[in-house]
């Protein structure tokens, strides 16, 4: 009985410090979230975003429409096959992906440009009241300009697909159930 409850003992204390141990590294990690990111070129841009922005590619900024049922060009070429595009769909939704890459990738240059000049401001001790308003001001503008950008071509794009490729897309993409009987947005 006496080994028993040395043993329990044992392993309670075990246990404690385990949980002390990550108690403590989640404590850490709490007071750090952006150990490292002191060494981005850009501070509030991570390598993905800035390769996103270059490649103009949508980093979530259309999911209102994505999650509402206006699919967007990209997807709906990469899913063109599965989706039955005829070859006039194939070719009006790749001039629409071209034409949004053509629009957003100098927005998404220009984004990166603004958020590099508001990190050298900081970076040099430079910044001012005045200067925080209009450069903040500026990038909220670009960011809105490359929003509405890949949700207008959302929507443009939807009204390319019939109502069966709709339904179609979002079961593909995982918004919908399959089967008969699903609520869809009907075409403009």
């Amino acid at each position: 009985m006496k080994s028993l409850l040395v043993g329990l003992s044992a392993l309670a204390l075990v246990a404690a410090t385990g949980i002390s141990l990550m108690i403590g590294n989640v404590a850490a990690q709490s007071t750090r979230p952006y150990s490292g990111l002191q060494i981005r070129p850009i501070k509030a841009l991570s390598a993905e975003q800035i390769a996103d922005l270059k490649a103009g590619r949508g980093m979530s900024l259309a999911l209102a429409a994505e999650l509402n049922g206006y699919p967007g060009p990209r997807h709906v070429l990469e899913l063109g096959e599965q989706l039955g595009l005829t070859d006039r769909q194939r070719v009006d939704v790749q001039r629409l992906f071209d034409q949004m890459t053509a629009e957003v990738v100098p927005i998404g240059e220009k984004l990166i440009s603004q958020e590099a000049d508001l990190d050298r401001q900081f970076a040099r001790h430079v910044v001012t009241p005045s200067g925080l308003d209009s450069v903040t001001a500026a990038i909220g503008v670009t960011q809105a300009e490359l929003r509405k950008a890949h949700l207008k071509y959302h929507l443009i794009t939807s009204e390319l697909l019939t109502p069966a490729q709709m339904q179609h897309y979002a079961q593909l993409r995982g918004y919908a159930e399959e089967g008969p009987g699903i609520e869809h947005r009907p075409n403009h």
